[in-house]
């Protein structure tokens, strides 16, 4: 067989995926006994990257390369770094045989030279937005890919169906950043009248390493329990409203506003207290504001109360681009006696006691008032008896003196006149001396 009629099959191009392993074909057909193997990478002057010798170790001049075990003349590369890519050549020389054993063998070499090309998936998705009221603007960026990433907007519906978003506005930009891309792309979206979740999804796709990135949005408005659309002076708008004694917090819905109280809901006299708000799965991070009756809102998570005297109504509102919502946060005092606090006997030492079960203020005052009410009926009794009776109360009794009328007191004859003179006498001093109280 002579060398003419061999002929080396190779690929003009080749393809591969840093990181992982490239194939640089260079095959022999027919199959000749091969006297020498070289591999070139081809740049400012030729680097040999691998040698082989049928008498002699294979000497690999790149440590990441060696012989394919396909067919013993083509090239592997190993762990490819973005750097393989680039021009290489195959050697391969062989004996010519002409059939004559009379002569020597002739070494006879042929050459093919082809491209590695070395592809890079995206490195890096990141996803960003603005927004303005239920205007969107978002944006995605994939970087650090060779060739440019490809991107498209997809949205899930609440069962989890996903479809293309259509007829989108869009601008597209691409950056080199060295050897490799940086691609971006903004849309502008609008959510849907009262859509409570809106995913949406930048779908990077890199068709040269069959790499697809899905980095997702989720936005979620705000919710609360037991809810009324109720009209308030605050907005323009109405709006949804609760209040937290009728949230059970069992839901596990995404979105639940939920308000707690440093240190209680319940709280003794002149204590100070701090509501914090808080909207787990809420995306973006709602915006809160305080208030209290007519005065104006406070902005913020939280809300600190300085010495509370009596029960109290505080309102939150949580709004993110999706919706708004209202939760009415009751506060109350356990008890209205602050005496305790300021218990001398205690060496000056403030004393907190639990009140939760003490008496409250209107079963105080109700005790004032029906305490009054006895001693009012008790009063009126006593004067009542006292007129009845013409006597005092708690004064000793007097007795009624006696009166003897003359005219009716029979005369005995064994009395004698000296006694009944002075008798008579006497009794008329008496007579007289009790007409002033008749």
């Amino acid at each position: 067989t002579l060398i003419g009629t061999v002929d080396l099959k190779y690929d003009d191009v080749s393809y591969a995926t840093v990181h992982q392993s490239a194939f640089l074909r260079c095959g022999m057909m027919p199959v000749q006994p091969i006297k020498e193997l070289w591999w070139f990478k081809i740049g400012a002057s030729e680097e040999r990257v691998y040698y082989y010798d049928p008498t002699s170790v294979d000497a690999a001049l790149m440590k990441r390369a060696k012989r394919s075990s396909r067919d013993n003349t083509s090239l592997e590369i190993h762990h490819t770094h973005l750097s393989d890519e680039g021009e290489y050549k195959c050697r391969i020389v062989v004996w010519d045989n002409t059939g004559n054993s009379t002569e020597p063998s002739v070494p006879i070499s042929k050459e093919a030279r082809m491209m590695l090309k070395v592809n890079v998936p995206p490195e890096k998705v990141e996803i960003t937005h603005l927004t303005s009221g239920r205007n969107l603007s978002l944006r995605c960026k994939s970087e650090g890919a060779k060739p440019p990433a490809d991107i498209l907007w997809t949205k899930t519906s609440p069962d989890g169906v996903e479809t293309e978003i259509p007829d989108l506005t869009k601008t597209r930009e691409i950056e080199p950043a060295g050897e490799l891309y940086d691609t971006a792309e903004q849309i502008f979206y609008q959510l849907e009248e009262n859509e409570m979740i809106a995913k949406i999804s930048c779908v990077v796709r890199h068709h040269n390493t069959n790499t697809t990135i899905y980095k997702n949005i989720t936005f979620v408005s705000p919710a609360i329990q037991n809810a009324l659309k109720v009209t308030m002076q605050r907005f323009a708008e109405p709006v949804l409203y609760s209040s937290i004694e009728n949230q059970d917090g069992q839901d596990n819905k995404a979105g639940l506003v939920k308000i707690s109280a440093d240190p209680g809901f319940k709280v003794p006299y002149n204590t100070s207290v701090t509501l914090k708000a808080s909207a787990p799965g809420v995306y973006p991070e709602p915006r809160y504001l305080w208030w209290v009756g007519d005065q104006t809102g406070i902005a913020g998570r939280e809300l600190h109360i300085d010495n509370l005297e009596e029960d109290k109504s505080y309102y939150v509102l949580a709004e993110n681009p999706l919706g708004r919502v209202v939760l009415e946060v009751p506060v109350h005092i356990t008890t209205s006696d602050y005496s305790q606090w300021n218990d001398s006997s205690r060496d000056g030492d403030a004393m907190v006691n639990d009140t939760t079960e003490g008496l409250d203020t209107g079963a105080i005052i109700g005790i004032v008032i029906g305490a009054l009410i006895a001693v009012f009926f008790i009063g009126f009794a006593v004067w009542y008896w006292t007129i009845r009776d013409g006597t005092h109360v708690f004064s000793p009794k007097k007795e009624k003196p006696h009166t003897i009328d003359e005219e009716t007191v029979p005369f005995r004859s064994t009395d004698k006149p000296l006694l009944r003179t002075i008798s008579t006498q006497t009794l008329e001093g008496r007579r007289s001396r009790r007409e002033p109280s008749i």
